[in-house]
């Protein structure tokens, strides 16, 4: 924890640090810069803003970098290569100084003017607040997937998935350094909350359409999301195949058992071959899905004895 503090720096003198990753925002920053100053500035405390670049393909780093030249409470930092939303969220919480850090997106739908809301709960004794966005303002299809991906996730993690909420939201320093000391290489950020525990409560709060631009999160990358949260974060597919081979095999010794009474009684003269043959091929199908869940467990360890760093910056103003 130390060690994590020196790094970020001293903290004391800022009260709140805006985290926002960045991915095709280009046009909504100068608006979202507007209205963030405007409400951090009625809440009459020192602060900070830091736009993360996830290597967008946009002009999402230009506008931050004339940001930066016209407000000197604005931070800029660009990753080498696009690491995904949630490493850019770490990137900006290792380098944030504040001793509240609110974490948003950078698209206008997480509205700015409800920091106000959760700052003010957040003061009531709390270690985070989390915003739940009760009537979200997305297509069908996407919140459709999302509930499903939140259900999905809960179930096989054994933690209690809120698909209202998502990253937004006001988050201690308790709660930052403790999220950074995790060393996990998969990073997502409500889970990671649900993990270090701590006092923390949710509020509803505000979602907007998004006006400009368009999302990154496609069903086929929500589900490689899904996946790779699920695997980094939990062993239960492990003992569910577990369960599958027991329960088969408990089956197959049962029908065996039922099929010698059959032979003894002179009911069957001569075995089927199509029984053997599904047989066979349903145990190879079972026998390579458990396999190859176990190759994917192996190859996070393999990448994880690697320790390569989760995000890498390139440049920081």
């Amino acid at each position: 924890m130390e060690e994590i503090k020196q790094q970020k720096g001293d903290e004391s003198c800022i009260d709140i640090s805006v985290v926002i990753p960045l991915y095709r925002c280009s046009e909504s920053l100068n608006e979202l810069w507007e209205r963030l100053t405007a409400v951090l500035k009625k809440l009459g405390v020192s602060y900070e803003i830091l736009f993360v670049n996830d290597r967008s393909p946009a002009d999402d780093w230009s506008v931050v970098q004339e940001l930066v030249s016209r407000d000197s409470l604005v931070r800029g930092i660009s990753l080498s290569r696009n690491f995904g939303q949630h490493a850019a969220i770490f990137a900006g919480l290792s380098k944030s100084r504040g001793q509240w850090v609110v974490v948003m997106d950078g698209d206008l739908q997480d509205v700015p003017e409800e920091i106000e809301k959760l700052y003010a709960k957040a003061l009531e004794g709390w270690n985070y607040v989390q915003g739940s966005r009760e009537n979200r303002q997305d297509g069908f299809f996407k919140k459709l997937a999302s509930r499903w991906f939140y259900k999905i996730l809960g179930y096989f993690t054994d933690t209690e998935q809120d698909p209202c909420v998502a990253n937004y939201g006001i988050y201690s320093e308790k709660v930052v350094s403790a999220m950074l000391s995790m060393q996990d290489k998969v990073k997502f950020l409500p889970a990671m909350v649900s993990w270090v525990g701590f006092s923390g409560c949710k509020i509803e709060v505000e979602h907007s359409r998004r006006e400009l631009g368009t999302s990154s999160y496609s069903i086929n990358r929500m589900l490689k999301l899904a996946f790779a949260v699920i695997v980094g974060f939990s062993d239960k597919p492990l003992r569910l195949v577990v369960r599958l081979g027991a329960t088969i095999t408990l089956m197959s010794l049962l029908y065996a058992g039922y099929t010698v009474v059959r032979w003894l009684n002179g009911d069957i003269l001569v075995m089927g071959y199509s029984s053997i043959i599904v047989s066979i091929w349903l145990l190879f199908g079972i026998n390579m899905i458990i396999l190859g869940m176990m190759g994917i467990y192996l190859g996070r360890v393999y990448e994880h004895t690697k320790n390569r760093p989760y995000f890498i910056i390139d440049e920081e103003l």
